[in-house]
C-alpha cells in the first residue's frame, strides 16, 4: 500500500521524454545545466558508463573519464532536470553489470572492445 502511494507521488517528478537508450560500457556525453550566479550554461561530461543502479525516481548512472591523468567519476540521476540529454557516442561489448575494475587499470589495459551498432 505504501509503495503504491509512493509511486503515485513520484509519477509527477519522472522525466516526461526519456533519455537516449544507453547501457553499461557505452561512451556517452552527458549535457548538464550548470548555474553560476544568475547565469546558466550547459557543460558536457564525456566518459564511459561504468554502472547503473536504482529504479524509478532513484535511478542513476555513473560515468567515468580520465582528466589530466586522474580518474574522475560523476553520478547522474536519470530523472534530474539538470541532465538535459545523453548522447551515445559508441558502445562496447561488456560481460559485467558494473565496470568497477576499470578503476585499477591505466592506459591500454583500460580499453573496452568496441561493438558496431
Amino acid at each position: 500500500m505504501i509503495a503504491k502511494a509512493l509511486d503515485h507521488v513520484e509519477k509527477n517528478y519522472l522525466r516526461s521524454e526519456p533519455l537516449a537508450p544507453f547501457c553499461v560500457g557505452d561512451r556517452v556525453s552527458v549535457h548538464v545545466v550548470i548555474r553560476e550566479g544568475d547565469k546558466e550554461r550547459v557543460q558536457i561530461f564525456k566518459g564511459i558508463v561504468i554502472g547503473r543502479s536504482g529504479g524509478g525516481l532513484n535511478e542513476r548512472f555513473t560515468v567515468r573519464r580520465i582528466s589530466h591523468g586522474v580518474g574522475v567519476e560523476r553520478v547522474f540521476p536519470v530523472h534530474s532536470p539538470h541532465v538535459t540529454r545523453v548522447e551515445v557516442e559508441g558502445s562496447s561489448h561488456v560481460r559485467r553489470a558494473k565496470l568497477y575494475y576499470l578503476r585499477d587499470r591505466v592506459g591500454k589495459k583500460a580499453r573496452l572492445r568496441e561493438t558496431v551498432r
